[in-house]
């Protein structure tokens, strides 16, 4: 345990030091994005995900080598190659939503400065961009076949598996949690409840590998919220969102919780019929007010729960972050009660 609990030290500190770097970092490269609720527009460093894509990694890897070279080790159910196929889809799914917070495609747009800002791969390709990221988890044969499917029962589907259910399950969570960001600190604190609802939650089960994963992530996540929550010295970029789908459906597989899994993450399945409803068409960000507060863009139509939190008062971007933040909460502390 006092290893694990150094792992997630290492990974907080890693993001903490690590992020004002790449902030000017991108910032002298021109990895940029408008952050759309605030005056002005300002043009701010958007790819988070590299940030605490670092801090995980260093977190996983640190743990690794204490327990390989630990003269006093103990069996403590870690996985090496289950650990090294976690890192290798970390690394691919960063690399991917990095190419997307590139300016690959980039137009002018109405700000004080008249930069340019990306406008990012069209939606068809970004799950093309993640399927890459489950391929070290296939070809280990990652998880367990078996699965209890509600009102079926244990189904046991061999190799169609690691064959179709985690590509599938990757490229879905990946995706599912692009869909809902626009807001200063949103992304990074829900994924900082989420994370670290299913790595307490798999570590009380025994499985340590899948433990370090999440934990690991929730500390990274935790210490960037210092540079991301309002007023944003850094977006979350498609990075930072690609990489929480690929953390929560690594660290899943390879704990074998689906159904805490889905549980959790209820609230991105819920955002998902919403964003159907709209042809996937409609957008999270509001419409912003004179005084800083938030208009639904779609008037009392709710295609979003970002629509839902703007239709229920005038609220601002912390405002609606926050209360988002709490129905995330509110789902991750159920697995534990009902499960």
């Amino acid at each position: 345990m006092e290893d694990l609990l150094a792992s997630v030290l290492v990974s907080f500190i890693t993001t903490f030091f690590l992020t004002p770097r790449v902030i000017e970092f991108l910032r002298g490269a021109g990895v940029v994005a408008v952050d759309l609720h605030k005056k002005g527009r300002p043009v701010v460093p958007a790819s988070g995900g590299l940030c605490v894509s670092s801090g995980v990694l260093m977190g996983i890897l640190f743990y690794a080598g204490v327990q390989t070279f630990s003269a006093n080790r103990v069996d403590s159910g870690i996985n090496p190659i289950h650990l090294l196929a976690a890192t290798s889809s970390i690394l691919i799914v960063t690399l991917a939503g990095f190419l997307d917070d590139l300016n690959v495609k980039a137009r002018r747009v109405q700000t004080k400065d008249g930069r340019n800002v990306k406008v990012g791969f069209p939606q068809w390709v970004k799950p093309v961009l993640t399927l890459p990221g489950a391929i070290p988890l296939i070809v280990i044969k990652a998880g367990v076949t078996r699965m209890d499917l509600p009102f079926v029962g244990v189904v046991d589907f061999g190799l169609l598996y690691p064959l179709l259910i985690i590509p599938i399950g990757f490229i879905g969570a990946s995706n599912m949690v692009n869909m809902l960001g626009g807001f200063n600190g949103l992304e990074a604190g829900m994924g900082t409840v989420y994370t670290l609802s299913l790595g307490l939650y798999i570590l009380m089960a025994g499985e340590r590998n899948a433990a370090v994963l999440l934990l690991t992530a929730s500390a990274a996540l935790l210490s960037f919220l210092r540079y991301n929550w309002y007023p944003a010295r850094i977006l979350a970029g498609d990075s930072l969102t690609y990489l929480l789908g690929s953390l929560v459906a690594t660290g899943v597989i390879l704990g074998n919780m689906e159904r805490a899994g889905l549980i959790v993450m209820s609230p991105f399945i819920v955002e998902f019929l919403l964003k159907a409803r709209s042809r996937f068409k409609a957008s999270c960000i509001g419409k912003l007010r004179a005084d800083g507060r938030l208009d639904p863009p779609y008037g009392r139509k709710v295609y979003s729960w970002t629509h839902l939190f703007m239709n229920l008062g005038r609220l601002n971007e912390v405002e609606v972050t926050i209360g988002l933040i709490a129905v995330q909460v509110i789902f991750a502390s159920l697995p534990f009660f009902i499960l």
